[in-house]
Parts: C-alpha cells; sequence; structure tokens
C-alpha cells in the first residue's frame, strides 16, 4: 500500500453500495453491510451473527447452557486476564465508581467520603478464604505435596502430547493471518514455566510489515483480528474452540488441549514490526524515550509488545524452585480474595506477572538459594505484601540508572513500585486500585495455620525487619 502511494496510485478499496463509505478489505465492507444494512452483528463471546435487535435473547438460549458445561468440563478459570495488554492508571480509580484522581490519596479519600469504604468494610468486602486454600495445612511436608499433585503441571507423555498441540495450534494462527509475517514473540505463562494444571495461557504478538506503521495498525486491527477469526472458525480444529469477547488489541479465545482434559487461554495480539526481533542498547534507549514522550494510551499498548520477549525470558530465568515458589503464591491469590461484587466492580487486584515480579525479588533478597522451605518463600512474600507502601523493586538489566527517562519516573515517587524489567516507564503495581485489600488479606494468611508458630530461619532472617 506505502508502494502505491509512493507512485502516486491509490490503494484499492471496497465501497459500500448502501452509504458510499470505503473499505480496505471485502472482509470490513461485509461486516460493515450486514452490521449497518442488514441488521446483524456479531455475537461477541461466540462470532455468530445475530439481530441487532435481539442479542439477548441469543445469550439467553445459546449460551446459557453450552457455555457453562464447556467451561465446566474443559478449564478451571483462574484469573482474569486484563483487557489491555499494558494496564495503565488504574491504580487512582476508584473501586466503586471508577471515578478518576490525580492520586491515590485523592482516590482513597474519595472512597472514604463519598462511599463510606472504611476498614472494616475493606475486611469484609476483600477477604474470601476458599476451602481449596493451602493456608489450613499444618506442615512444609502437606504443602510440597500439595504442589505436586494439583499444581505443577503434568510431566511425561502428556505434557509432550501438549506442547505438539500447542504448536499445532500456534502453526494454524500463523497460516490463518491475513497478513504476511515478520517474526512472532510468544509469552504468558506457559512460555515462561509457570503455568498450573488448572490453568495455562499464551500470548501469540505477530509482528508484520504489512502495516504502514503504528497508527495503520492501530486503525487496521479490528479488520485483521475480524479476519482471522472468520478463518479460525472454518479451520479443521474450529469445534475446539471457544471464542471470548474480543479486546482492543487481541482475539481471545479457549483451547481444548490434550483429550479435552484442560485447556489453553490465547490472546493473538497483531503489531507492526518497529525494530524487529532484537533491540539493541541504542535503540532500547531510543525506544524508551519514544514512550514516554508517548500521549496515546493505544499507541503504548503497541509499542510495548516488543519488549514481550524480555519480560518472558526475564522471568523465564528463574530456577524451577522458584517457579513452584510462584505458582504457590498465585495459587493463594486466587482463594484468598472475596469476588468483587455489584458495589465495588470496578476493584482491579495486581496481575499474576506483578506476583510473580514480587516473587522473584524476595528470592533475590534470600541470596537466590537453590534449595529453599516454600513455607518461608510465602511467608516472606506475605510479610512484604503488608508493608507495599515501602516497595520498591528496580532491574538494571534492560536500562540504565542513570538513563534520564528512569530518572524522570524514579522522581514521581510513586508506591507500591515495581518497574517493569524491560520497561523503565511501566510501573507493574499501576494496574492495581486495591493494594490496601492485598496487605489486608496477607496479614490476615499470616495468622492461618501453615504460619503457626513459624519464624525467620536462614536464608530469610532479613524478613524479621518486616
Amino acid at each position: 500500500m506505502a508502494l502505491l502511494r509512493m507512485w502516486g496510485l491509490k490503494p484499492k478499496s471496497y465501497n459500500c453500495e448502501k452509504c458510499g463509505n470505503d473499505f480496505v478489505s471485502r472482509t470490513a465492507l461485509r461486516y460493515h453491510f450486514r452490521a449497518k444494512h442488514l441488521g446483524k452483528v456479531h455475537c461477541q463471546t461466540c462470532g455468530t451473527e445475530v439481530l441487532r435487535a435481539s442479542p439477548q435473547h441469543h445469550e439467553k438460549t445459546d449460551h446459557e447452557q453450552t457455555q457453562t458445561s464447556n467451561q465446566e468440563r474443559c478449564w478451571n478459570m483462574t484469573f482474569q486476564r486484563e483487557i489491555k495488554f499494558v494496564a495503565m492508571e488504574t491504580s487512582t480509580s476508584c473501586r466503586m465508581c471508577s471515578k478518576q484522581f490525580g492520586t491515590v490519596h485523592g482516590r482513597e479519600h474519595h472512597e472514604k467520603q463519598e462511599h463510606h469504604f472504611t476498614a472494616s468494610k475493606r475486611a469484609q468486602m476483600s477477604t474470601g478464604f476458599k476451602p481449596e486454600n493451602v493456608l489450613e495445612y499444618r506442615t512444609p511436608i502437606e504443602l510440597e505435596r500439595f504442589l505436586e499433585a494439583k499444581l505443577r503441571p503434568i510431566s511425561g507423555p502428556t505434557r509432550l502430547a501438549c506442547a505438539s498441540e500447542i504448536d499445532r495450534m500456534i502453526a494454524l494462527i500463523k497460516d490463518s493471518f491475513p497478513l504476511s509475517i515478520a517474526f512472532v514473540i510468544k509469552g504468558g505463562s506457559y512460555i515462561k514455566g509457570t503455568d498450573t494444571q488448572d490453568w495455562s495461557d499464551l500470548d501469540i504478538v505477530i509482528f508484520s510489515n504489512a502495516f504502514e506503521d503504528l497508527e495503520d495498525c492501530k486503525r487496521r486491527i479490528p479488520e485483521v483480528l475480524e479476519e482471522l477469526r472468520e478463518r479460525l472458525i472454518k479451520s479443521s480444529l474450529a469445534n475446539r474452540l471457544v471464542l471470548q469477547k474480543r479486546t482492543p488489541f487481541s482475539l481471545r479465545f479457549y483451547f481444548k488441549c490434550y483429550k479435552d482434559h484442560h485447556g489453553h487461554s490465547f490472546d493473538v495480539l497483531p503489531c507492526y514490526d518497529t525494530f524487529g526481533p532484537a533491540l539493541s542498547r541504542g535503540l532500547k534507549e531510543s525506544f524508551y524515550h519514544k514512550l514516554y514522550l508517548c500521549n496515546d494510551s493505544d499507541l503504548i499498548q503497541l509499542y510495548t509488545m516488543a519488549l514481550l520477549k524480555y519480560q518472558v525470558e526475564f522471568v523465564k530465568a528463574s530456577t524451577e524452585r522458584v517457579k513452584d515458589l510462584m505458582r504457590l503464591v498465585k495459587h493463594w491469590f486466587k482463594t484468598s480474595f472475596a469476588k468483587p461484587t455489584k458495589e465495588n466492580k470496578f476493584r482491579r487486584l495486581p496481575s499474576s506477572y506483578a506476583m510473580e515480579l514480587i516473587t522473584i525479588h524476595v528470592w533475590e533478597l534470600a541470596g537466590k538459594p537453590i534449595f529453599f522451605s516454600f513455607v518461608q518463600g510465602m511467608r516472606a512474600v506475605l510479610k512484604l505484601l503488608v508493608r507495599y507502601q515501602d516497595i520498591c523493586i528496580i532491574w538494571h538489566k534492560h536500562y540504565r540508572s542513570n538513563s534520564t527517562v528512569f530518572q524522570k519516573v524514579i522522581l514521581k515517587q510513586t508506591r507500591p513500585l515495581v518497574l517493569d524489567p524491560a520497561n523503565p516507564n511501566l510501573n507493574i503495581c499501576e494496574n492495581s486500585n486495591a493494594w490496601d485489600e492485598v496487605a489486608h488479606v496477607a496479614q490476615q494468611s499470616l495468622l492461618k495455620p501453615l504460619f503457626n508458630g513459624v519464624q525467620a530461619k536462614e536464608p530469610w532472617l532479613f524478613t524479621n525487619n518486616w
């Protein structure tokens, strides 16, 4: 398309006979015509065409039973994945009405004054220990057994078969992608090695040179995702896919894996190839500065996809025992908090990525031991979460401490601070407006039988200062 413009020619377009609007592909024109002129839209859940006037009827009759049975048979939904690739400024939005404030302090003052969000109300709305929580265990051996039986992915032939099925799905995504592919970056818990028996997710970021620039990518993503969706539902694996509501940047679906015993959550994200598969030190500095100056949140989302490779590598480099500790911490997370209600429906707990990074940091404070007690490790993580206002975690593998961007971000003095190891612009903790709830639940968890009478031992003695 860029070449055509260079020659002074107009790129080919497809014109709607009804309203005269132009579209870049037949697929986009067809979707527009059905939605605007035939009164049909695509169901956000399953992709089926339904009448615009009766989407609720379709949801009730076609989804109510099949969706429930599919999910109960194939997956135990653990985490609600973020709608955006990078969450932004959630920490300053109210948990009850989503109103934005300039600071976390301003937001908390509003919650107390307008919604009477007192300490007792916070305790009531945040804590929800479930029966499958590990906190009722009384010995480290019980915890190890639970980890082996319930959390670690099943190894051996099943794992190999699972890997083969995932490779098959990724190959299908590449074959079905409607644009030329420069390269693909894979992320998610499965790629990092932090997945569990009941939860595994994969991010497939597809970089294409077919986009003219990032603005063009942003504009064309809906069309590209729609065409990819249509091809997938006509593919040989269509009966093993359950499509979800599409996000602004990705096509999201569940893939029923080996013998339907479990499933994987996929996010497929198209992106413009800005730098190629690797960034040099000089390019990174320029890239970080460009991100710092960018005021378009959508473009920031797309820019940041180029850093996924480095985020994955950082977590993936952890030892297997540290990854097991991450699994335990994330299991604690999903079994200790009360579900949001209508009253606090805008509450956003920290992401699983934030929990992974905090776990790595605590392990590093202990001197990176190869063998350690999971009880001691979990206790250390929970004690750090209790004092969340003091959290300041920074790594300098990908950016210099004297870089201009880094120094400007640090001057903001935002707490808690967990700076993305691959991006000095991004405080991972800003994707949550409920750190006080995390601290409360962590404090209550430390009173449970698992930690009863447990004292810090080498190499965890630093936690005595907490």
